[in-house]
């Protein structure tokens, strides 16, 4: 196995569901949880016709280091099965945009959902937004915001969409390079999980916004 595909770094950060590894050639990948949840290297997955789904909100509990080769990674829906090689996390990261996109276009062909099913049933959450910086106030006029979330919003990044269709200047101010954001005082990704209760924070990444 190549060294160039080694681990430097692990990181599993919680609130946002991403496993984050650096490798010795430098490379920095973030990875959903829901993403190596459903590309695990299984037989039961990988020779299915059929995508894994329902796994937006699957977490990652414990990992296991497998030799000097591996991670085992055991997920909160009870699936520990698949055991990721150096060569394989190396594989997901540079293949991420491609791999991600087959998936949503297989669940679509499937008529499956990302959200568990008792997802869809529950009630709608809330969460408090929080403005800072003159520039981005003149856009929001406000510091502070309560508001309930539609069913399809489930993500930083979806609330980032939801946010950019209030006019021009929130989609200027709210795109996606354009802020960095917490949740509960956490750094956050797009892929950031929000649930009722939650504190979002937004602070423009440039004084030229």
């Amino acid at each position: 196995m190549s060294d160039s595909h080694t681990p430097t770094e692990i990181k599993l950060h919680q609130k946002s569901k991403i496993l984050e590894i650096s490798f010795s050639t430098g490379e920095n990948f973030k990875y959903p949880c829901e993403y190596l949840r459903t590309h695990a290297k299984s037989a039961e997955i990988e020779t299915s016709a059929i995508p894994v789904a329902g796994k937006a909100d699957v977490s990652i509990e414990k990992i296991e280091q497998q030799g000097n080769y591996a991670l085992r990674l055991f997920f909160d829906d009870g699936y520990s099965s698949g055991i990721f090689s150096w060569n394989t996390l190396h594989e997901l990261g540079t293949t991420y945009d491609t791999r991600w996109a087959h998936y949503l276009l297989q669940l679509k062909k499937h008529e499956l959902q990302r959200e568990p099913a008792s997802k869809n049933s529950e009630g709608e959450a809330t969460i408090r937004l929080m403005y800072f910086m003159t520039n981005m106030l003149r856009v929001t006029r406000k510091e502070t915001e309560e508001l309930t979330l539609p069913p399809a919003i489930h993500s930083v990044e979806n609330l980032l969409k939801l946010l950019r269709m209030r006019g021009k200047e929130w989609h200027r101010m709210f795109a996606d390079d354009a802020v960095q954001i917490t949740v509960n005082k956490n750094f956050a990704e797009l892929f950031t999980k929000l649930d009722d209760g939650d504190e979002v924070a937004f602070v423009p990444v440039s004084k030229d916004i």
